[in-house]
């Protein structure tokens, strides 16, 4: 019988030099990488029967792009993810569909193995349900981006000490939002609409008259743009992934759009002030 083929991927070094020789005694044929590009040109040149991953190859959430890629080209292997993080079960629950299954750092050699052994016997592969574009991931997360750049900002010491109230400090945001869907709705173009610029225009002013500094808001929107790139990342293994470069692109040039058009406004603000 042919030894089951398991690709292993960690980015520590002394995980990746003594848990696949251990898997190795154990029957399995295996293949590490340390890299996401190690694993995704693994995952291209061989067939798999088992992925274990972890969770942060590099950077957070990396592991989701090496299973994403596993699902969409070796569909009927076994997925698991590795995570030091058990308050990160609730998210791996969300995405059942689409991981077989996590084990917690660290795992006893008996408990993964008995893992694997189970998946490999009882696996099923998951029904893949309909991919998204990132404007949908983005509309049904909406709330969520809000809820976490309000906090970043006002945890940030800069943006934190102005002393504002939420409401001014997110009152731009949905039209930010509107724009950026919309962007992406239309995909022919990459100029903010009349409404969007005028907006940007309007929130640039705000920002002067409530004591912002021009690095400040430009840190704003780079703190808006991680986010939305987080929320991306933590949602990849439901995006099509055939398009999220390009949406990527959309996205960012968008932001730079309104937040250089808020960046005129801001100076053109100081201007009229120092001319008074």
């Amino acid at each position: 019988m042919d030894r089951p083929r398991l690709l292993f991927v960690d980015d520590e070094p002394n995980i990746r030099l003594t848990l696949p020789e251990i898997l190795k005694m154990h029957g399995f044929d295996v293949t590490a990488a340390a890299t996401v590009p190690e694993a995704l040109a693994a995952i291209h040149a061989k067939t798999f029967d088992v992925l274990i991953a972890d969770l942060n190859i590099g950077q957070p959430g990396d592991g989701f792009t090496v299973v994403s890629a596993m699902r969409r080209t070796q569909p009927k292997a076994v997925t698991i993810i590795m995570t030091g993080f058990p308050a990160f079960e609730t998210a791996l629950q969300a995405i059942r569909s689409q991981v077989d299954d996590y084990v917690v750092k660290p795992a006893s050699v008996d408990q993964l193995l008995s893992t694997i052994d189970d998946k490999l016997k009882n696996h099923t592969p998951a029904h893949q349900a309909p991919f998204k574009r990132v404007g949908t991931v983005l509309r049904e997360n909406k709330q969520a981006i809000f809820d976490k750049w309000l906090r970043v900002c006002k945890a940030n010491r800069e943006l934190g000490s102005v002393r504002i109230s939420d409401e001014e400090r997110t009152d731009h945001l949905p039209q930010v939002f509107e724009e950026l869907t919309d962007t992406l709705d239309r995909e022919s173009s990459s100029e903010i609409s009349k409404r969007a610029h005028k907006a940007a225009a309007i929130h640039g002013r705000k920002r002067y008259e409530q004591g912002f500094t021009l690095p400040m808001v430009h840190l704003e929107r780079s703190l808006m743009r991680h986010i939305i790139y987080d929320m991306v990342q933590q949602n990849l293994l439901a995006i099509d992934i055939s398009y999220v470069i390009s949406e990527m692109i959309a996205i960012s040039d968008s932001l730079d759009e309104q937040l250089g058009t808020a960046l005129e406004a801001f100076l053109a603000q100081e201007r009229v002030r120092r001319a008074s």
